[in-house]
């Protein structure tokens, strides 16, 4: 169509329509490039909270493994809230 309306009117406005051509390419490179870094920076920042939840699980494990062998040496028994006016102990009958 842009290329047809230049030329039907001459060499003037062919020049100003690869000129428009030009500045239309370059704004969709430079928006295309501004969404590349974007979304490489996105899933870096992804990463890296993956990798921090996983940080935080590993230790959560190791200190859950370290509380369960410390109870059974320290003779307190654990109790959970089920709910209500609802517990359940865990350890009583291993006393002597």
């Amino acid at each position: 169509m842009v290329k047809e309306f230049a030329l039907q009117h001459g060499p003037a406005l062919r020049s100003l329509a690869v000129l428009g051509t030009s500045l239309a390419t370059v704004a969709a490179l430079v928006v295309g490039v501004v969404l590349v870094v974007f979304f490489a920076a996105t899933v870096a920042v992804i990463a890296l909270m993956a990798s921090v939840l996983l940080a935080f699980t590993g230790l959560a494990l190791r200190a859950r493994r370290g509380a369960r062998a410390r109870r059974r040496e320290d003779g307190v028994i654990e109790a959970r809230h089920l709910g209500g006016h609802l517990w359940v102990a865990y350890g009583w009958r291993d006393r002597p």
